[in-house]
């Protein structure tokens, strides 16, 4: 019987086919967004140093001081 709190049912249950707990799959499955793609955000190649640096910051990867452009793509692709 459909639960009339999920928003996305069958992305709910999709969520735990996969293993999810109750709780996160009805978290995931009530997002405002949920079931939508992203892809919103420029290719790192078009970001300036300084946001590629700010995004590593907010990852939290070690070292970010001293990398290049390339690096910091590298690292936050890698991550």
């Amino acid at each position: 019987m459909p639960d009339s709190r999920i928003k996305n049912e069958d992305q709910y249950e999709a969520l735990r086919d996969k293993g999810y707990s109750k709780e996160k799959a009805a978290r995931i499955a009530n997002t405002e967004n949920a079931g939508k793609k992203g892809g919103k955000s420029e290719p790192y190649e078009e970001w300036t140093k300084n946001e590629l640096y700010d995004q590593a910051k907010n990852v939290g990867i070690e070292g970010r001081s001293k990398m290049n452009k390339n690096e910091l793509i590298h690292a936050l692709r890698n991550n």
